[in-house]
This record gives C-alpha cells, structure tokens and sequence, in this order.
C-alpha cells in the first residue's frame, strides 16, 4: 500500500496562489468547508468566507491558507500556507505539469508554447525554454508562478 501525501506551497496570499494554481493543474478544484457544497458558477472562496465567519476565525486570517484537491480523486491534494518570509532561493522540489503527453519533437514544443501562453496570462512567467536533447530530454520550458516558485512544463 502506497503512503497518501499532500504537496504544500508556502505563500504570501495563498488564496490567490490557490486560483493561480488551479488554472495550472486542469481537473483540480476547490475544495468545500465541512458539511458544505459549492454550488455551480459560485466563487468558492465566498463560501469559504461565509464558513470562516460563522466558525469565528477572525477576517484578518481567512486566506491564511488554501486547498485544491484533484476532481477525480487520484492526485496529491495541493496546499497553500501562508508564512510571513519571501522566497529567496531555487526551489529544491518543483513540480513538472505533463503539458504534451506522448508529442515529440516540434509538436511537442508547440503544445509546450501554447500551455505556456496559457499560464503567462493567468499569471505565470516564462523562465527558459530547452530544446529536446533526444535520447535524455524532450524538450521543456521553466516557468514560474505568480510567487515565483519554480515548475516546468515538461
């Protein structure tokens, strides 16, 4: 049996991460407050706030932290904690998004490019691009989010 993990992301406003990072890993969503539902087309950080406020967390830490968990229920649940330091170095773990599954070559740099035009205008920024080195790289950009911490589209 294999060890269930969450990944976690230090951050200044990590509600806004959270959105950031949903737009990023397609088919991850909000998750509910306890005993709650999200109705469709509804921002789920008000249901947040309207829960936070009845549950007595006082305004001043209701975006202390976020989640997203994976729709379909088999990816990692991600977490957003807000901590009072600026990032200062290279991330020593990074995740890589599966942006252009089973391309090669040019068809895989461009599906590369246009995910990554995708996540410049939901906030990210475009580090590098590195050519495919066939046999032991096909290719990817590094980017970063809108906190700058490191991830490829690989």
């Amino acid at each position: 049996m294999s060890r269930e993990f969450q990944v976690t992301f230090d951050a200044h406003d990590p509600v806004a991460l959270s959105y950031f990072w949903r737009e990023a890993l397609v088919g991850y969503v909000h998750p509910a407050p306890p005993g709650r539902e999200i109705p469709e087309g509804t921002d789920p950080f008000s249901v947040w706030q309207e829960f936070l406020a009845e549950i007595g967390v006082p305004e001043s830490e209701r975006r202390a932290s976020s989640a997203l968990e994976d729709s379909e229920g088999t990816g990692p649940r991600i977490f957003f904690q807000q901590v009072p330091e600026d990032k200062v170095a290279k991330n020593r773990i990074h995740l890589d998004l599966r942006a252009a599954p089973g391309l090669e070559g040019d068809e895989r740099m461009a599906a590369l490019e246009t995910e990554c035009e995708r996540l410049v205008a939901a906030g990210a920024t475009r580090v590098e691009r590195f050519e495919p080195d066939p046999p032991m790289s096909g290719g990817f950009i590094v980017m970063t989010d809108p906190e700058g911490n490191e991830f490829c589209l690989d």
